[in-house]
């Protein structure tokens, strides 16, 4: 039984984390190039790494939300079974079969709007979260030594940190995100939450405010591995396709803008 609560909602997300890492990694850089190129006097420093992460995470997450709700319902349907006791959980017939299922039940309920409920709280949490994420990992990798900046080893501890710091200073709204993706499920007759501060506070006022970061000891376990391992494989990987450096490239791009325009004038 345990096996089977721990992989439930796990299709979904498998299914999530693939055009969510394509989407987060690509536009973060797509970001940043725009970014360089629309205002060429602004600073390459970690500002702008915060800026273009934080859109790349709203980017992300705005494309990939329903998939993210799919899988915290399938994670958290308790199906009812005379054999199941569960205290403090009310058990409901609605019982999701899969992942069709549940985008389908959740439409028929409450259409576009139900797919995207709690999106709210996943825009306040990712814009700072995935923002720091890529600005610490920057930040920490420009005061690596040359010589060292290639090392996986120095990349996963980069990432691990960046993902630690990350997570710490945004979980409360995870919870809230949570909650709200979830409160039919865990009960059909409490009030609808209405917006992600009316949650925060309620949390806080009725269960304390340390609920707020409830699980995230256990979340570091996941996310910590998680973000170093992206992060890596995404330098790794751009080393053995000999992509140029972002630097490098806006570099080139900026350069062949303003030699376009002397030509452009005299014609």
């Amino acid at each position: 039984m345990t096996n089977i609560f721990s992989y439930r909602g796990n299709g979904a997300s498998v299914a999530r984390i693939i055009p969510y890492a394509a989407l987060h990694y690509m536009t973060y850089e797509q970001y940043r190039r725009w970014i360089i190129l629309t205002f060429p006097d602004v600073g390459r420093g970690p500002g702008l790494d915060l800026v273009a992460g934080s859109f790349a995470g709203g980017t992300a997450v705005l494309f990939t939300y329903p998939l993210d709700l799919v899988r915290t319902k399938l994670a958290y349907q308790v199906v009812g079974s005379p054999k199941l006791n569960v205290q403090g959980v009310v058990s409901t017939g609605q019982i999701y079969k899969g992942i069709l299922d549940c985008f389908s039940k959740t439409y028929r309920e409450a259409g576009l709007r139900g797919l995207y409920r709690g999106v709210a709280p996943s825009l306040y949490g990712i814009f700072p979260y995935a923002g720091l994420k890529f600005y610490f990992y920057e930040e920490m990798k420009r005061h690596v030594p040359q010589e060292h900046r290639k090392s996986i080893m120095v990349k996963l501890v980069c990432g691990s940190v960046a993902g630690l710091l990350g997570q710490t200073f945004t979980y409360p709204l995870d919870v809230v995100r949570r909650q709200m993706q979830v409160q039919r499920i865990v009960s059909s007759n409490s009030p609808e939450m209405k917006g992600t501060m009316e949650v925060l506070v309620m949390i806080a006022q009725k269960q304390g405010w340390k609920q707020l970061f409830s699980g995230l000891s256990i979340n570091y376990l996941k996310v910590v591995p998680s973000v170093a391992i992206g992060f890596t494989v995404y330098d790794v990987m751009k080393s053995y396709l000999r992509v140029p450096s972002r630097d490098e490239a806006v570099t080139k791009l900026v350069t062949n803008k303003r030699n376009t325009h002397p030509s452009s004038l005299h014609s």
